[in-house]
């Protein structure tokens, strides 16, 4: 009973603080388009992950070995590494709108995933909270002129399969005990930013010239929306269910769309208000019921730790150095 009542009170500070992630993540076209160089997605995907990877394992001083080889670099690929370049490419490829609803589809993906290798059934209350996010979220977006790019779409419905992959995998290999999310998110980050680091290179050269203005919006993007954001998704990944985690993920385009009209001065007509609480709604309504089932959930079953899975430095105390 005691169990009981402790995740009904803890769940919504936890819904709470993982639905910041995606409203951080709402903010990376704003920032994108008014302060980094035009035209160079895979380094600014490349300057999002690595940099903000290396400091997280420089300050943690916790390295992933044995399994957490394999697994850190496969959550890498598709949460970081194969994710960023994707969605930098349907923004670039497509109008912004087009890439949105493209991304609002990646709710659905996950609870497609999350059925066969969690088994967390696809409710119908879920379901139709991803099918309602998405109409909500085209509203807000989608313009009758939108242009559609074979390229950018593929693109964008890839990105979208990719981070739904990554979240329902977060989710099935939890994390070694002892192990933060900030740990997580650096060893997912570093890895993510190395496989980008060669095809960046390959295909756009040299870096170019850097302003303040670009320097600023890579640390915001770097600090805020990379470590802060992640941090606080891969925590939120522990406690709830992937499907409900992964239609909290329809905040992020309603967020680019009031950063937008607060920021830009970019204007709503009323059927863009509209949709903005259509896509709310579908988020609530994905919400239903998810307190109970996180109460059997939590604590997240995570491996328990051996000496092969997490190598830390020699040190006088023998305390596990999680992030901190």
């Amino acid at each position: 009973m005691t169990t009981a009542r402790a995740g009904a009170a803890t769940y919504p500070g936890t819904l709470a603080l993982t639905a910041l992630a995606p409203l951080v993540w709402g903010s990376t076209y704003a920032v994108t388009t008014e302060f980094l160089p035009p035209d160079r997605p895979l380094f600014t995907a490349l300057m999002r992950a690595l940099p903000a990877g290396l400091l997280l394992l420089a300050a943690t001083r916790v390295l992933p070995r044995g399994t957490w080889l394999w697994r850190a670099g496969v959550l890498g690929l598709l949460n970081i590494g194969a994710f960023f370049p994707l969605m930098f490419l349907a923004a670039y490829r497509l109008p912004g709108g087009v890439a949105a609803v493209l991304g609002a589809a990646q709710p659905l993906f996950a609870l497609g995933l999350a059925a066969l290798l969690l088994g967390e059934k696809p409710t119908a209350h879920k379901v139709s909270a991803g099918v309602i996010g998405l109409f909500g979220v085209a509203l807000v977006v989608l313009k009758a002129t939108a242009a559609l790019d074979t390229a950018g779409v593929l693109a964008g419905l890839a990105g979208a399969v990719s981070m739904g992959a990554g979240t329902v995998l977060t989710k099935r290999w939890g994390r070694p005990e002892g192990v933060g999310p900030l740990t997580m998110a650096g060893w997912q980050l570093a890895a993510g930013g190395l496989l980008l680091l060669p095809v960046a290179l390959l295909l756009e050269g040299a870096p170019p010239a850097l302003d303040g203005r670009a320097i600023g919006g890579y640390l915001y993007l770097g600090i805020l929306g990379t470590i802060a954001a992640y941090a606080l998704w891969f925590r939120g990944l522990t406690r709830m269910q992937a499907g409900s985690a992964a239609l909290l993920g329809l905040l992020s385009p309603i967020s680019a769309a009031v950063i937008g009209w607060l920021a830009l001065g970019q204007s709503l007509t009323p059927i863009q208000v509209l949709g903005i609480f259509i896509a709310l709604g579908g988020t609530v309504l994905g919400q239903l019921g998810a307190t109970e089932q996180s109460r059997r959930a939590e604590p997240v079953a995570t491996t328990k730790p051996v000496p092969s899975q997490v190598a830390r430095p020699r040190s006088p105390s023998d305390e596990p150095s999680p992030a901190r």
